[in-house]
């Protein structure tokens, strides 16, 4: 089974170029079951209802979320209606939504589990390492399944390592989002779980990670805000597509995607 993931998708031109090219991109990649974080996928910050359905309609088969998962109220509702759209399961269980999601592709159960990181991000956030390790424990003992995707948004490289070694050989495959720039370490550990750092973004390449390169500069050289707009320029598709053996639930091969358009 070919697994296709998405990074993080970045305002109108992450939109646009992911809603533009997913059928291709399946096509290509001969793609069973495809998971996009869209965590940034309206103007600002969060993603909206009338967005998150546009993605979902387009064969997109679950959304995960982020940091940025309650900055649009409008969603709340779906969250609580459509488990195709999950937002981190270590958050407060007092908000809308669940981050565990199971789904089925010609007979297989797939379960895709969206999990943050405590490290540099603010929040309620209780510990992702006991936190998945619990859920993933709860999924094989209710569910005959073995396939397990992780999205892991995270900020610190150290802890999506760590993490992906301390589940090593109980999941399918442990990929991390939120810092927008893909990291060169696709590869499939001892236990026969597949990891990447991070799987990048979909959005402006001509930009920094995602926003307009002259605000990004700003950030750094002056205390003035300049008003929040995400870049517009040279589209792109950042992601990675995992081979998992539907018996075991084992990676068997995993490669990235990163297409300019």
């Amino acid at each position: 089974m070919n697994i296709l993931v998405i990074g993080d998708v970045v305002g109108r031109c992450g939109r646009n170029v992911l809603l533009e090219n997913i059928a291709d991109i399946k096509k290509e990649y001969n793609v069973d079951f495809t998971v996009v974080n869209g965590e940034n996928a309206t103007t600002g910050n969060g993603i909206s209802e009338k967005y998150a359905s546009l993605m979902l309609e387009s064969g997109i088969d679950v959304i995960t979320l982020g940091n940025h998962s309650f900055d649009k109220k409008d969603l709340f509702h779906l969250l609580e209606t459509d488990n195709r759209i999950i937002r981190p399961l270590n958050l407060s269980p007092d908000l809308p939504g669940d981050g565990v999601g199971v789904y089925e592709f010609n007979g297989i159960k797939i379960c895709v589990i969206n999990i943050i990181g405590k490290t540099y991000i603010d929040g309620e956030i209780s510990s992702p390492f006991t936190v998945l390790k619990k859920a993933v424990e709860n999924v094989k003992r209710k569910y005959d399944l073995k396939i397990i995707i992780v999205d892991f948004h995270a900020e610190a490289t150290s802890e999506k390592q760590a993490l992906a070694y301390y589940m090593d050989g109980e999941i399918s495959f442990i990929y991390g989002t939120h810092t927008h720039v893909q990291t060169n370490d696709a590869r499939i550990l001892g236990g026969k779980t597949a990891y990447i750092t991070d799987i990048g973004m979909t959005g402006s390449e001509d930009s920094v990670i995602g926003l307009c390169k002259e605000i990004g500069i700003n950030r750094f050289i002056s205390s003035e805000r300049q008003k929040f707009k995400w870049g517009e320029k040279t589209p792109m598709i950042n992601g990675a597509v995992v081979e998992v053996d539907e018996k075991t639930g084992f990676a068997t091969n995993v490669s990235l995607i990163y297409k300019r358009y």
